[in-house]
Parts: structure tokens; C-alpha cells; sequence
């Protein structure tokens, strides 16, 4: 990992408001929950003014949540970050600002996640990553997002948002890796897990970071 490619370690202003990196598919899933879960979650993020940062879709759950959002709070509320071989993909082109917000083309997924983290940190309180149900790119994003978290690279919370059972087999394998050794015990809740949208949004708010976390200088020099 390129340490020009990490955020500073500067301390985010009180006065900004909380944004949330929503992580979830591009597909509506074949449960209609998921999809209901996409709007709840849109729909809390109204009622608390919080700012929603995501993957720039306009198709399953990311368009989901993003429409809801700016139906609910308006475009400035929503911030899409997508790569350009992406928008190429979308059946609707170039998102559409006053259906889906704000959208920032990258050149690559790194610049994606990258930027998505940096306009995360610079949140104010409460500030951090949800998982919806997804796919390898969600699961992927939210590793990346938890590892960064160990390391030390950001001091934000992550939460999965358990719909339906659908994150039960990761939370077993986050078990399991406790269990063998390989994740400490004091890091088991990097991740944490909640079954509805308010307690999403209310995990991030207390969230309190693992005592087994690093503290990298990843400045670069």
C-alpha cells in the first residue's frame, strides 16, 4: 500500500456533519428486505442529518439508498464515488444529481476506497462505515475498511447490518479467527454487528476503538 495514498492523521472538525460510507450491492437481492433495509437506512440518516457517502450506483441497493436519501434531505446529502470503467456500466449512464446526489469519478477501485475513507474521517462525530448485504465487493471494501481500522490508518467505527441473518457466516468466521488465534480477542468487535438502522448509526456514534489497535505513522516522509 502506498503511504501517498493514505489520509493524515488530523483530527476531523466537530462542526462537520456525521457522514456514513454505506457499503451493498448493486443488485436488489431476492429478499425484498434488503431492499426495505436500504430505505430504513436512508430514511435514519434523514432524521439524524447525516451525510451519506457510496459507491455511486444507481441500480440495486446503491441506488436505493442514495434515491431515498436525497428524496428525503436533498442532493447535497449524498456523495457517489465511482470509476469511471463503472459509469460506463450503468444502465442509466452519469448518475443524475437531483435523483442521486453528488457523484466523483476515480480512475481506479484504490482511488474509490481511498477517498471514500478521507471524506469519512473528515466527519464529525459518529462518522464511519456500514456494511448492507452485498456481494465480493462489498465483502471486499469492508475488509479493506476493517484492516485499515487495525492499523491504523482511521479511527472510525464499522458495523455490519445484519439483515435477515444475511452477515451470521461472518460473524462466525470472525468467531473462529478469535478462537485460532489469528484475530485477537480485544479486536473481535473492530467489527460490530446490528440488526436495525437505528442501531447501526447508534453502534458508529459509541463506538470505542480496540486496545490491540495499531498506532502506524503512515505520514509519508
Amino acid at each position: 500500500m502506498s503511504t501517498s495514498m493514505v489520509a493524515n492523521n488530523s483530527a476531523p472538525s466537530t462542526t462537520a456533519p456525521t457522514t456514513i460510507c454505506v457499503f451493498c450491492a448493486a443488485s436488489p437481492g431476492k429478499s425484498p428486505s434488503h431492499l426495505a433495509a436500504a430505505r430504513s437506512l436512508a430514511h435514519v440518516f434523514a432524521q439524524h442529518k447525516i451525510h451519506l457517502i457510496y459507491g455511486g450506483g444507481t441500480m440495486g441497493m446503491m441506488g436505493e439508498v442514495a434515491r431515498t436519501l436525497v428524496s428525503l434531505s436533498g442532493p447535497q446529502s449524498v456523495h457517489g464515488i465511482i470509476p469511471e470503467a463503472l459509469v460506463r456500466h450503468e444502465a442509466e449512464g452519469m448518475p443524475v444529481e437531483q435523483m442521486f446526489g453528488k457523484t466523483t469519478i476515480v480512475g481506479t477501485m484504490h482511488e474509490r476506497k481511498h477517498l471514500m475513507m478521507q471524506l469519512v474521517r473528515a466527519g464529525g462525530p459518529g462518522s464511519g462505515f456500514i456494511a448492507l448485504s452485498g456481494g465480493y465487493g462489498t465483502m471486499e471494501e469492508l475488509m479493506e475498511v476493517t484492516t485499515w481500522n487495525q492499523l491504523g490508518i482511521h479511527d472510525r467505527g464499522i458495523v455490519l447490518y445484519n439483515v435477515d441473518g444475511y452477515w451470521n457466516g461472518l460473524v462466525q468466521w470472525i468467531n473462529d479467527a478469535v478462537g485460532a488465534g489469528f484475530v485477537k480477542e480485544t479486536a473481535r468487535d473492530t467489527v460490530l454487528v446490528r440488526d436495525t438502522a437505528e442501531g447501526c448509526v447508534a453502534a458508529l456514534r459509541d463506538y470505542r476503538l480496540s486496545s490491540s489497535r495499531l498506532k502506524l505513522d503512515w505520514e509519508q516522509k
